[in-house]
């Protein structure tokens, strides 16, 4: 893994002291910036968000506000930001349905994440769990896909084109199983409904399912993550299972406009991982079981572009359109 002082070297402040009409480390920020999150408060985003927002004010000696636009798979937050001027005073929360999905989901958008956004940090991936009753007689991954095939089960994920979705139609494809969706709204609903009976099983991510697997409410079959959750050191991977491709997460980061001058993307870049690796937030990715790497920009755009290469194709080939 990088270490934090290599990434923070790498990324380096070189750029700050560029030609005219650069922004010098002196010259900005000016005034206070906006952080425009695509989701309702209380939620993963907002969260995390408000916490890394709170670590970087005082460094970067300007507020950073946490603004709450949600609506439409976050299409009205993309499209604030993206119409916003290049300058680094707004930034976008993105995830896989930002960056990814939204181009495959939609006819037409009003913004083109391959184009008006240029990824600035990484904030973690979330592994995603395949869930059960404890008393459910299914006792391992093997054994729910061979009932499947006498039963298709019902599936529970906090929404239509959620991560959750797509990883477990991406696991039926590559692993046999059978399943119906049932999609909720959110994913604590979902538990609820599985611990009520009401769905047989449930994709669930680590920030939400950590406490449910933890007190027992439910049984984990596997994790979808490349290696185990360090949580849940007992629930295999579906890679060790003999799933090789069967891998998903879902994943936050932070993008500003594209043609955002490149000393303020690099200012941004260094002052997200200086955030991500202080005590509080490790402390809260730990217990969340999220999985962080202190990639640069580059890193961040390469990874987006592997997941674009993956899930795109998923899509149009499942049909799911979410505008008619």
């Amino acid at each position: 893994m990088v270490g934090r002082r290599q990434v923070l070297a790498g990324i380096g402040m070189a750029g700050l002291a560029v030609g005219p009409g650069a922004y010098a480390q002196t010259a900005w920020p000016e005034r206070p910036l906006r952080w425009v999150v695509g989701y309702p408060p209380g939620g993963a985003s907002d969260t995390f968000a408000r916490l890394i927002a709170a670590q970087m004010t005082p460094r970067l000696g300007q507020n950073v506000l946490v603004e709450n636009r949600p609506g439409g798979g976050a299409v009205l937050a993309s499209e604030i930001v993206a119409r916003s001027p290049a300058d680094g005073y707004t930034w976008m929360h993105v995830d896989n349905g930002i960056l990814v999905y939204n181009p495959a989901l939609y006819s037409r958008l009003p913004y083109n994440p391959d184009r008006d956004f240029t990824g600035v940090g990484f904030i973690g991936r979330f592994p995603l769990f395949i869930v059960v009753r404890p008393d459910d007689p299914v006792r391992d991954f093997a054994g729910l896909v061979a009932a499947s095939k006498l039963r298709a089960p019902t599936y529970g994920t906090p929404a239509v084109a959620s991560p959750h979705h797509l990883a477990m139609e991406l696991v039926k494809r590559r692993t046999g199983l059978a399943g119906e969706h049932v999609p909720y709204r959110g994913g604590p609903a979902a538990m609820q409904d599985l611990m009520g009976g009401n769905v047989d099983v449930v994709v669930i991510d680590t920030a939400t399912g950590t406490p449910f697997i933890k007190d027992g409410r439910c049984r984990a079959l596997c994790v979808m993550s490349e290696t185990r959750s360090a949580l849940f050191p007992d629930v295999p991977t579906l890679r060790e299972l003999g799933h090789a491709e069967a891998v998903a997460y879902g994943w936050q980061g932070m993008s500003v406009p594209s043609g955002t001058p490149a000393p303020v993307i690099e200012r941004l870049a260094q002052e997200m991982v200086r955030a991500m690796t202080s005590a509080d937030i490790a402390r809260r990715l730990a217990d969340l079981g999220i999985e962080y790497q202190p990639w640069t920009p580059a890193q961040f755009a390469d990874f987006v572009q592997r997941e674009n290469a993956l899930w795109r194709p998923l899509i149009r080939e499942l049909g799911i359109r979410l505008d008619g």
